[in-house]
């Protein structure tokens, strides 16, 4: 990396964290430290069938924390789901916000935090820096590896009025603290595990090549992409594997701090509008925009992209020009895609020739776009989606 930008001003955030076996055992002991006493305990309704929201509340009985349990969130948070949960959080009183679950419960519980703080309505606080106040404490439990945001200074909530993901960013949003346990990613099916990796995976990606990317973040992208090559296959094969799901949680840990200091770029941008405007799986979306945005971004950026294709496996004579190395870079993410069965296009998933327009529209308006190392016209991602919606198996 040049002098001048490994000298140039760089923040970073970062909440605490326990990584390990066992971590989630650790939650009532955990909030204890943060002074919780009445917790809103913000699960995923659908883990409740693995004893997992049971677990972490039987761990804050223990340390004598009592709660009440908020599970009325959808896998894309609305709008109107976070302010039934902030309603709840004042109704019973808490002082608190425990999240178990994927991105969508550590979302919610933060959007939930907002409110509780600042009063409002949660799509007020739409943007970057528009949090005047801190939530109450947070603790998160995360049951998938791939979001990141047990980690991150984002929250992305569905405006369900005009059908748009919106992205709130602060440094209040950061959780004071995170309980990682491989362990509990276990009860993951394949198409779960292989979602939220490549999830993983772009997020990665995203941070390493950003505009706003600096040592730090560059160390953990790195590594991030190296444990999911190394991981990710065998996570989804053998759910079992309690090293593999190790492997990806640390990889999705990673790839979260990076996206947090470093932010994201065109494929989030373009994935929040699917999500928003058609209620799509966020991962699968990233996975089948990776590389037509990759593809469209290289020119700006062939250097790192070549340092990320060589750890997805990519490999070219010493003396190859640039348009051999960035075919070489995109077979290397369309071939890992392929190992683990990501062979969809946009149509494959219900995105019509018609819905491009509006997509477009909203992807633009996305703050993520800000540190896309390109920066594209609409023009440009409507032939992206296209491209993408054409591609498939």
């Amino acid at each position: 990396m040049p002098q001048r930008l490994l000298l140039s001003l760089r923040k970073f955030v970062a909440p605490e964290f326990v990584f390990g076996r066992g971590a989630l055992r650790l939650a009532g002991r955990q909030a204890a430290g943060l002074g919780v006493r009445r917790a809103l305990l913000v699960a995923d309704p659908g883990l409740f069938a693995f004893g997992l929201p049971e677990a972490v509340a039987e761990s804050l009985e223990a340390s004598g924390i009592d709660y009440k349990f908020f599970t009325e969130l959808s896998s894309n948070p609305r709008d109107h789901e976070v302010m039934a949960g902030a309603a709840a959080f004042e109704d019973c009183s808490c002082d608190a916000l425990v999240a178990v679950g994927g991105g969508s419960a550590m979302d919610c519980a933060k959007a939930i935090g907002i409110i509780s703080a600042n009063k409002g309505h949660i799509l007020d606080f739409e943007g970057v820096d528009n949090v005047p106040r801190p939530g109450p404490p947070l603790l998160c439990v995360p049951t998938t590896a791939g979001t990141g945001a047990e980690v991150s200074q984002f929250a992305i909530v569905t405006d369900t009025t005009r059908r748009v993901k919106i992205a709130i960013a602060s440094k209040t949003l950061v959780p004071d603290a995170a309980l990682i346990d491989p362990d509990v990613t276990m009860t993951m099916p394949r198409e779960l595990t292989v979602n939220t990796g490549l999830d993983a995976l772009t997020h990665a990606v995203e941070a390493y090549v950003s505009n706003a990317h600096g040592p730090m973040t560059d160390l953990l992208a790195l590594e991030a992409v190296r444990l999911i090559r190394a991981h990710l296959a065998r996570a989804a094969e053998a759910p079992d594997d309690v090293d593999a799901r190790g492997g990806m949680l640390l990889a999705s840990l990673y790839a979260g701090m990076a996206l947090s200091n470093a932010i994201l770029g065109a494929v989030h941008a373009m994935a929040h509008s699917l999500g928003g405007l058609l209620d799509l799986p966020h991962g699968l979306c990233n996975a089948i925009l990776l590389d037509h945005v990759v593809r469209f971004n290289y020119e700006a950026e062939p250097g790192r992209y070549e340092a990320l294709g060589r750890l997805l496996g990519a490999r070219w004579d010493a003396a190859a020009p640039m348009v051999e190395k960035k075919t070489a870079v995109l077979d290397a993410i369309i071939g890992f895609k392929r190992e683990l069965g990501v062979t969809q296009g946009l149509a494959d998933i219900g995105v019509a020739a018609t819905d491009i327009a509006a997509l477009a529209r909203n992807a633009m308006a996305d703050p993520c776009l800000l540190t896309n190392p390109r920066q594209p016209s609409l023009d440009d991602i409507v032939a992206i989606y296209e491209e993408a919606r054409r591609a498939g198996a």
